[in-house]
């Protein structure tokens, strides 16, 4: 029973680690409101700094969970490493706390700095100008983000079942469309 519930922790955990995602959908919906506006900025700006907390949150969940569940299944801590599925998600959760804490440590608090002796509109054009490159560069760090969290969970299944290699690949490939995708303009359709 203890097993099921911390499979079912880990899994939830991956799940809410969709952030990536929602920051995308919400970062392409602000578009269509035209230039910058300060209440929908900063409104945005929470949004996007609060969930770097949850994501940490999220990650560790993951990681101990997952620990747990190699130690608690019998394979042995030691397959983390000799394991290619288990290396492989776990080197790809590394990397995903890197880049989040990139974002958090380093473009936030940029972008923080920049928007905080604004208080009404209309924003100068030299903050507006400085803050749309790191913008930017926070939304291809989404989309590689959300690459990666899909490539987790397809790696996911086959810790114990492998799938076709064929299949698997094309899984990633179509991951990294979609994510593409998210990146370059509004779902509001969900997969359409």
């Amino acid at each position: 029973m203890a097993i099921d519930l911390i499979i079912f922790v880990h899994i939830l955990s991956v799940v809410f680690m969709s952030a990536p995602l929602y920051n995308l959908i919400i970062v392409n919906e602000r578009a269509q409101f035209g230039p910058m506006s300060y209440k929908i900025d900063r409104y945005l700006e929470n949004l996007i700094k609060g969930s770097s907390i949850r994501c940490y949150v999220y990650q560790l969940t993951a990681l101990v969970t997952g620990l747990l569940l190699v130690y608690l299944s019998g394979l042995g801590l030691a397959s983390i490493v000799t394991n290619w599925v288990l290396a492989a998600k776990t080197g790809l959760l590394l990397l995903l706390m890197g880049l989040l804490s990139y974002v958090h440590f380093g473009i936030q608090p940029q972008i923080e700095r920049l928007l905080a002796p604004v208080s009404e509109d209309p924003i100068p054009g030299k903050i507006v100008a400085a803050i749309k490159p790191l913008r930017i560069r926070r939304k291809r760090l989404a989309a590689g983000c959300l690459f990666l969290v899909v490539t987790i969970i397809i790696l996911g299944l086959q810790v114990f079942t492998r799938f076709n290699p064929i299949l698997t690949l094309a899984l990633i490939v179509s991951a990294a469309l979609f994510s593409w995708r998210v990146y370059r303009k509004p779902i509001p359709y969900g997969w359409v």
